[in-house]
């Protein structure tokens, strides 16, 4: 079984949220999770979905902030055990390319 989420953990504040946001992708690191940050949030996988609450969790507590905002969008898939990866991969196929852009295309 394999579970993938896209967790979003930011504080409600003005100027950048850098700081905070990097005290939570850091907290995940207590955790048995594979992880990767990318501009709207950070996609988690672990092997059971406990695991992965259990990160989510300690993110969202690891923002020092009057308010915190936090999503968790949770891929469970208990019958199947691809990754992240392999759902890019499968978008890729399709694509017949890489399922990116640098957006500099004139």
């Amino acid at each position: 079984m394999t579970v993938v989420a896209l967790l979003s953990v930011a504080p409600v504040i003005e100027g950048s949220m850098a700081e905070e946001v990097a005290a939570a992708v850091d907290a995940l690191e207590d955790f048995d999770v594979a992880y990767e940050t990318n501009p709207m949030g950070t996609v988690i996988e672990a092997d059971d979905v406990g695991t992965l609450f259990a990160a989510a969790e300690a993110a969202h507590r690891a923002v020092d902030a009057d308010r915190v905002s936090t999503v968790l969008k949770i891929d469970d898939k208990r019958t199947s055990d691809d990754g992240a990866e392999r759902k890019v991969a499968a978008v890729e196929e399709r694509l017949g390319r890489p399922a990116r852009s640098t957006g500099d295309e004139d």
